[in-house]
């Protein structure tokens, strides 16, 4: 059995969490309300790309690069762990998130996040070309998916597509891993729809760069949203969980307490009654 000094120690450091969580709750909700204005701006980007790539043929090359839209913080539940977790779906060959496509076994992987990244170098290591951190730390502007578009370019993989797997914003309580799909500049130069226009290839090259880009923006935002939500959700759900640890806790101080003082009484009118 605990002591009341355990027990009062242990009270004052859940009523200490409890502060901490209801805080960090109140700061998500505010982040939230900004991150979904930038997620509304962020999804006309993906708009554009897809109406761009009906007009693409979905059957042009082989060679397939996989990038996972995760972060670089924690305490947000298990959003890291759903993009993770379809991607090695879709390489084990379980489930595919695309539906009508078959993975290869050494498609190349790039990961944005720390989070994201220590969960799939268990699995697929030997896929995992590039990495990215520090990106969106308050909310992810399009100078960020700019830079790391740029940097997959220059990195000098091979792709045919590119295929974003990141979290989809379904509602306040809700998300789920959804892709995006970007076809690459050979697929824009076969493209019935694109040989019609006299473009040169340092155009085309362009615009396959930027459609990357405004793609990987649409995923970054959403996924900020998600993230914030998800947090939110964690801290209400820790606050909870303290307030009802509380309860027992100051329960089980109150029996101690009212225990340990019949028991004084006893020895006192035992020992009066001696007299």
């Amino acid at each position: 059995m605990a002591t009341l000094r355990e027990i009062e120690l242990r009270l004052k450091s859940v009523r200490n969490i409890e502060k901490i969580t209801k805080s960090m709750k109140m700061i998500a909700s505010t982040k939230l309300a900004k991150a979904q204005r930038a997620m509304q701006a962020g999804k006309q980007y993906g708009l554009a790309n897809s109406e761009v790539f009906d007009h693409v043929p979905s059957n042009t090359g082989d060679k397939k690069l996989f990038i996972i839209v995760s972060s670089d913080k924690g305490l947000c539940g298990g959003i890291h762990s759903s993009v993770s977790k379809a991607t090695r779906r879709a390489f084990t060959g379980v489930e595919s998130p695309i539906p009508g496509i078959t993975v290869e076994a050494d498609s190349p992987i790039a990961v944005i996040g720390d989070k994201s990244k220590n969960q799939i170098i268990r699995q697929l290591g030997e896929n995992l070309t590039m990495t990215f951190n520090q990106i969106g730390r308050d909310i992810p502007t399009f100078a960020d998916a700019a830079g790391v578009a740029d940097l997959i370019v220059k990195s000098g993989v091979q792709y045919d597509s590119v295929y974003i797997v990141y979290n989809k914003f379904v509602s306040a309580l809700s998300y789920e891993a959804a892709v995006m799909t970007v076809k690459g500049e050979e697929a824009l130069k076969e493209s019935d729809a694109f040989k019609i226009y006299e473009n040169e290839d340092d155009g085309t090259k362009d615009l396959a760069e930027f459609s990357l880009a405004n793609a990987i923006f649409a995923a970054l935002t959403e996924g900020h949203a998600c993230e914030q939500s998800a947090r939110r959700n964690a801290m209400d759900s820790a606050s909870k969980n303290a307030t009802d640890m509380i309860a027992r806790l100051q329960m089980q101080y109150n029996r101690g307490r009212q225990a340990a003082i019949t028991n004084e009484l006893v020895d006192i009118i035992t020992g009066a009654s001696a007299l």
